[in-house]
């Protein structure tokens, strides 16, 4: 069954073609494939083929805050953005001489030009195609939100210009001099221009996510039925063999089963070091294959990718809305209802009450819908979570959506996973005492052989260690078991093999023996143990060193200096973390907690009262991550705790911790400097509009004066944002 879908409504699915119920756009072929240039080549094609009117229709769609995730519809928002450039110079060009043929030219500039007609028809023969080329995106958007039966801020739009236009016109029949083209003109040109800017603070990462895109190679080599062929990147295949060469980019995700190199991983890891490359190591599409050549096997493509989760995720942020935005969708309606009634009451108050002419009733209400319209409402929070989730991104941190973004700023305590987050996660061997008659190199053959099937940090640091010494694994494993949080146990060359911590031995009745005194000795210097058991005797205990990341105890300390509670939970023996802690400046330790039960200590804190934070990165830290208020996962730790997470930073290091909370306390002062100004600015404008100051004063506010003021608030507000960037300078400290 083909699927057909809407380029702008990437929901809106059906069997059959036909046109999108939402916006009218012409729906098309869903594609098969998942290559993104492809698709957004395939929509472009189809828009080529589309109508005045299709064409329109989706100019409409866009215009108004529509979907744009996904390369085609990025490639629709900026066309969009063009298209709203486009019609803001033409009704500006017409609007300059309309206001010089107005009264506020004729009158309030003194002005004396030349006209072929009389003013009120020359004004109107220059104010309609204003009103129906660059106007008609308002018209058309109200048609559809009173078809849904709802309102929104394009209604209230089309009710100003519409009123201002259409008693113009009025006026104009029955003979009067007196009109008001130039509020419908001004309304919409500087509607038009907020608009804009709205879009043109977006494109920043609009055109960052699409250089990310770029970085995938168009094609690449691929090795079939014995022989290197080229094919493209969207046909490549799950378990197909690619060939890198020196300074070719990776085209998709995939594991190395040939060879050795080094690759520049710096768009995911944010690393500018090359990273060496060896068999098993994996390897991530758009990265560069900087020094030998190899091959890899493919085991994610198209939408699976980092790179595109990369981009989903920032464009889902970008998307979706913080709670103050949602208030503000909420009450839109309410909004809308608010301006139009405040308009007829003006009206009302004026000719009937009042009895003052109608042509000042009228001034009075136009003005009054005109600078009741919330537009700058509907930009408050939408424009500051596009450059914040921006800021974010061109950082290596990824925030999932807005409410997390705006959550984040509230962070109280913050649980710190020791191994991986504050630690580099590879320990190495550092020391080995074994009894009376036992060689280290079979301690280490036995603790290897059972750790082969681990995926442990210690695991590596033993296998490391085995390389080192040019030790051989036994080939003989059997009955191998994890003991979650404990250890591991197994049957190697025909012995009991127990390798774990003193719990585990004591659990198992093993008595620590002679070399009780080592272990404690390890255990202050801050090592973490193995203590190896053959058929339920102590032979050796192995230490291993962590090393605690460069930028830990100064992450530690700024986040101190914020009044966070900084907690480390980890798996490894009291004495160990207590040390670790130490040296990083970490008062509060949860110790020897078991990987079930971490979830259970950030909910310690959480009925402290406190809004809580979990970073990890680790499969046993998924059930921490989810239950804390905001779970942060380090971008090098695994795909489920970076799916549980809602924050992911993706360069492993801790100061970004401290990054995300200044970007997001940015962005959230931010929120609340727009919606402040555009909540107290329709709060004390209304009724100057209204004419509250005229009996008194004399002060009365016209309405191309009424929507030149409401299109500055919707400036105002999207200009604030893009100053968010300013807090980049801190991002980069």
């Amino acid at each position: 069954m083909t699927l057909y879908t809407c380029p702008m409504h990437s929901k809106v699915q059906q069997d059959k073609p036909g046109l999108c119920p939402k916006c009218g756009m012409r729906l098309v072929k869903a594609e098969t494939k998942t290559d993104h240039s492809a698709h957004a080549g395939h929509v472009m094609g189809e828009q080529s083929k589309m109508g005045f009117w299709e064409k329109f229709r989706m100019s409409m769609s866009m215009t108004m805050g529509m979907d744009h995730t996904g390369l085609a519809g990025r490639e629709m928002a900026r066309l969009m953005e063009i298209d709203i450039r486009n019609k803001f110079f033409f009704a500006f060009i017409l609007t300059i001489p309309i206001i010089l043929y107005s009264p506020l030219g004729t009158e309030f500039l003194g002005l004396n030009l030349p006209s072929p007609f009389p003013l009120p028809w020359l004004l109107f023969l220059l104010t309609t195609p204003v009103f129906f080329y660059s106007g008609w995106i308002f018209l058309y958007s109200t048609y559809f939100a009173l078809k849904n039966r709802t309102l929104n801020m394009a209604v209230l739009i089309a009710v100003g210009i519409t009123a201002a236009y259409g008693f113009s016109i009025l006026l104009t029949l029955i003979g009067s001099a007196d009109s008001y083209y130039e509020a419908a003109a001004m309304l919409i040109t500087f509607v038009l221009f907020g608009h804009w800017m709205e879009m043109k603070s977006r494109r920043g990462t609009t055109d960052a996510l699409q250089a990310l895109f770029n970085l995938v190679p168009p094609q690449a080599r691929v090795f079939k039925d014995g022989k290197e062929i080229m094919v493209a990147t969207s046909d490549i295949q799950l378990g197909d063999i690619i060939i890198l060469k020196p300074g070719d980019k990776v085209p998709v995700d995939g594991e190395i089963i040939e060879g050795e190199t080094a690759i520049d991983e710096s768009l995911v890891t944010g690393e500018s070091i090359p990273t060496a490359k060896k068999i098993g190591d994996q390897v991530i599409g758009g990265s560069i294959n900087t020094a030998g050549s190899v091959k890899f096997k493919a085991t994610k493509i198209g939408k699976d990718t980092a790179l595109a989760q990369i981009v989903r995720m920032v464009e889902e942020a970008q998307n979706s809305k913080a709670p103050g935005q949602r208030i503000a969708d909420r009450f839109a309606k309410y909004l809308v209802i608010g301006a139009i009634g405040s308009g007829l009451l003006v009206f009302i108050i004026w000719y009937f009450i009042v009895g003052s002419p109608l042509l000042l009733a009228l001034s009075f209400a136009i003005a009054t819908v005109v600078i009741a319209c919330p537009d700058a409402l509907g930009l408050a929070t939408p424009t500051a979570v596009a450059v914040g989730t921006g800021l974010g991104a061109k950082h290596n941190i990824l925030i999932k959506d807005a409410p997390t973004l705006e959550q984040v700023s509230k962070i109280q305590a913050i649980v710190l996973d020791k191994t991986g987050t504050l630690t580099d996660g590879k320990p190495k061997v550092t020391d080995i005492a074994t009894v009376d008659g036992f060689e280290a190199n079979e301690a280490l053959r036995l603790v290897g052989a059972a750790e082969a099937k681990s995926s442990h940090p210690l695991a590596g640091a033993v296998l490391e260690e085995l390389k080192k010494r040019s030790l051989t694994l036994p080939e003989s494993v059997d009955k191998f078991e994890n003991l979650s949080g404990l250890g591991v146990k197994a049957i190697v060359d025909g012995k009991a093999v127990l390798i774990g911590t003193v719990k585990l031995m004591k659990e198992s009745n093993i008595a620590l023996g002679e070399l009780e005194q080592k272990i404690n000795e390890y255990l202050e210097r801050g090592e973490t143990i193995m203590i190896l058991a053959v058929d339920g005797t102590i032979k050796a205990v192995i230490g291993a060193t962590d090393p605690i990341k460069p930028n830990a105890i100064k992450a530690v300390e700024r986040l101190k200096l914020l009044g966070i509670e900084i907690a480390m939970i980890t798996g490894d023996n009291k004495m160990t973390a207590d040390k670790v802690a130490s040296q990083i400046g970490i008062e509060r330790v949860f110790a020897e907690v078991m990987p079930e039960d971490k979830a259970s200590y950030v909910k310690k804190l959480q009925q402290e009262g406190k809004f809580t934070a979990m970073v990890g990165d680790g499969v046993n830290d998924a059930p921490a991550l989810a239950q804390s208020d905001v779970g942060i996962a380090i971008g090098a730790g695994t795909d489920v705790a970076i799916e549980t997470a809602k924050v992911v930073l993706m360069k492993s290091d801790p100061l970004d911790i401290l990054r995300a909370i200044t970007l997001s306390k940015a962005t959230v002062r931010k929120m609340k400097q727009n919606l402040f100004w555009a909540s107290i600015y329709n709060i004390l404008a209304i009724p100057v509009a209204g004419g509250i100051l005229y009996p008194s004063f004399g002060i009365m506010l016209r309405p191309e004066f009424a929507a030149l003021l409401m299109s500055v608030s919707s400036i105002i507000v999207a200009v604030n944002a893009v100053l968010l960037k300013r807090v980049e300078s801190e991002l980069k400290a």
